[in-house]
Parts: structure tokens; C-alpha cells; sequence
């Protein structure tokens, strides 16, 4: 089954934000680092592509044939989506295993695994 994590950093922090990333130890910091590597190196995964915020987004609509685009999105920014990757499995149960091991799960995140159709 393939999968798709869809990463939403919600209050996680990142290097974008240097100063909620600095309420991280340096030992946090390099296990962030070190967990999206891992996680990159896993089989059937593909690695993901982070996004820029959701303040850069144009959203695109079309309405009686005339195309709208309005900037940013029209979520939260706790549910806007930070990132993805795809991840081939047996099952979502390893689906599930590799999404919690993303550190935005533990940091104030979530991950949305969906599987793709084929």
C-alpha cells in the first residue's frame, strides 16, 4: 500500500521560527535533524518536501468559468499543512509507526496518513 504522511507543524517549532527553535536543547535540535534523516533512509519512503508558510500560499478557485486567487489559506495556521512524504507499507500500522516517529507528531504537530489510490 502506498501512503501519504501530509506534516502539519501545527506549534512545532522549526529553524524558521529562531526563536521558539531556541527553546530547543542543542541535543534536541540534532535528534530533529537526525529523526527526518532516519526517516528519509527508511524503506519505501520518499522524501518529503518541506513547504514555505502559509503566508507565502495563493489559494486558486474558479467561479463561473473566471479563475479567483486569494492570498494565504483558509485554515488555522495550526492546520496548515508544513510538509509531506510518501511511504510505501504492508500496512498502516507501519504507516502509523513511521508518522509518529516524525518529530512534529511530538512537538505540538500532527501527521495525516492517507493512503494514496491506485
Amino acid at each position: 500500500m502506498k501512503f501519504m504522511l501530509l506534516i502539519q507543524q501545527g506549534d512545532a517549532p522549526t529553524p524558521r521560527d529562531p526563536n521558539a527553535w531556541a527553546r530547543l536543547s542543542a541535543d534536541e535540535q540534532r535528534a530533529v535533524y537526525a529523526d527526518y534523516r532516519a526517516i528519509n533512509e527508511t524503506p519505501g519512503a520518499t522524501s518529503g518536501v518541506q513547504m514555505q508558510p502559509p503566508d507565502t500560499a495563493t489559494t486558486v478557485r474558479v467561479q463561473d468559468g473566471k479563475t479567483l486567487t486569494t492570498d494565504g489559506p483558509f485554515v488555522e495556521m495550526k492546520e496548515a499543512l508544513g510538509g509531506y512524504l510518501f511511504f510505501e507499507a504492508d500496512d498502516l500500522d507501519a504507516a502509523i509507526e513511521l508518522a509518529s516517529r516524525v518529530p512534529a507528531a511530538r512537538l505540538g504537530g500532527a501527521i495525516e496518513v492517507r493512503p494514496i489510490m491506485e
